[in-house]
């Protein structure tokens, strides 16, 4: 089934007023849908509102909302992600309502490609999956989303690689470029031979657009197709932060213990196709030169 096969016209998303949540939300209004965003206080309801999408009050833990959120939208699309020890079962029981509350109604729910580990060359979604601890809770999550295509449910996987672009969020900023963390000088884990896949916000909010039409139990890599390494980043950030070469090298102990268990992932080798996306949802990615825009931002 192609994209322009299902009409999607009021869209419920989760995580609406985060990095990717409101590139998002903007991308979904200028292609013509109405949206109402899950909204956990005032700030967030500030935020989705100001964008132009109507919020409804509520976390991810108020499962019979999301249910009649998700029941009363033509299309909903699930970005948030809990933390802490009971993520894995919020993210469950978030997940389960909405896809019910759907019913046959496109779902799309977020992944990553960190759950393939390192990729020994460059892959596409059969790819086998080696997750870090730090994401390995979503291998069994995921495949419960995916299944329900075969009892009626429209669920489509999107798994973005590292996101960047724009300011104010993102993992790269907040590990890579805080003031407070770096210290003068931009991090890199090790050699930093290893390569990113990375993909700018702008692009992965409009391939979220897309998948609300693409076909039950599709998966698709959100990456712009690029590999940087990640030494070649560290130096285009030291460039955005004003001290061009200014990198410090850490071991993945002592990354761990700046960092915590996101530096294993920051360690991982991947180089990722996105053919998939491009070739079955039209997808096209505007930004690829990340390093030239990194150095910019």
């Amino acid at each position: 089934m192609s994209s322009t096969e299902v009409r999607v016209v009021r869209v419920f998303i989760t995580g609406g007023s985060g990095y990717i949540g409101r590139a998002t939300i903007d991308a979904l209004l200028r292609h013509g849908h109405q949206v109402t965003a899950l909204a956990r206080n005032d700030a967030a309801a500030g935020t989705v509102s100001g964008l132009g999408a109507e919020s409804v009050r509520g976390d991810l833990t108020d499962t019979s909302l999301l249910r009649s959120a998700a029941e009363a939208a033509d299309g909903v699309i699930h970005l948030a992600a809990p933390s802490g020890q009971h993520a894995p079962e919020q993210d469950q029981a978030a997940s389960d309502a909405m896809r019910l509350g759907a019913a046959g109604k496109p779902y799309v729910h977020t992944g990553g490609s960190w759950i393939y580990g390192d990729t020994h060359g460059v892959v596409e979604e059969n790819a086998p999956f080696a997750p870090p601890q730090l994401v390995a809770w979503r291998l069994a999550n995921e495949k419960r989303v995916l299944d329900s295509a075969t009892t009626g449910g429209r669920p489509v996987l999107i798994m973005p690689g590292i996101v960047y672009g724009q300011t104010g969020g993102g993992l790269i900023r907040a590990f890579y470029l805080d003031p407070a963390r770096t210290a003068g000088a931009v991090p890199c884990i090790g050699e930093g031979a290893n390569h990113w896949a990375v993909v700018h916000v702008e692009d992965v909010a409009e391939l979220y657009v897309l998948a609300l039409g693409a076909a039950p139990g599709s998966v698709y890599f959100g990456v712009n197709g690029e590999a940087p390494t990640q030494y070649a980043v560290a130096e285009a950030l030291s460039t955005a932060a004003g001290h061009p070469g200014r990198i410090r090298s850490i071991d993945l102990d002592q990354a761990r213990v700046e960092m915590g268990p996101i530096a294993d992932a920051f360690t991982l080798d991947q180089q990722i196709s996105n053919r998939r996306a491009v070739t079955e949802l039209g997808w096209k990615p505007q930004h690829t030169d990340a390093l030239a825009e990194l150095a910019g931002s």
